[in-house]
């Protein structure tokens, strides 16, 4: 299971008496996508939601994808957010915080330690893998990457 399935909305249940309808307390899923990051959704929610919201749709929402915002890039988007507050030296603690101050959004640290675990690990094989195949280069780069995480 992606990390991007264990981000929940914060405040799920004001949100929706707001927008005086139901949706998943998962940030990343369709349907929450369709009725918080639409125009007419937005219309209803209170003036700091509303911001919340439209920095979240503005950070991660914007692309040029017929398929939008159902194309996978929002998902990239925010896992990437994610890594570079690992890199900044924030822990999984401090990580929740960060995403449920800037985006209402919140997460399990377990689940955001073991998404950083994860990664970490990736970037070992990928480091591997590239040494096996003589490119130094992209295995230096890789290491570095790996030590931002860790």
């Amino acid at each position: 299971m992606a990390i991007t399935d264990k981000i929940y909305v914060k405040n799920h249940r004001q949100l929706a008496s707001q927008l005086e309808t139901s949706f998943p307390k998962s940030a990343f899923s369709g349907a929450t996508l369709d009725v918080l990051f639409t125009g007419d959704g937005l219309a209803k929610l209170d003036e700091a939601s509303r911001e919340r919201v439209l920095e979240f749709v503005e950070d991660f929402l914007d692309c040029d994808c017929q398929s939008r915002p159902h194309c996978g890039h929002p998902e990239r988007k925010f896992i990437a957010y994610l890594l570079e507050l690992r890199a900044e030296g924030l822990g999984p603690d401090a990580i929740v915080d960060v995403m449920g101050d800037d985006y209402m959004l919140y997460a399990y640290p377990g689940d955001v330690l073991s998404f950083l675990d994860d990664a970490v690990r990736a970037l070992e094989a990928a480091e591997r893998l590239a040494d096996v195949d003589g490119r130094a280069a992209a295995a230096d780069e890789i290491r570095q990457k790996r030590r931002e995480l860790t």
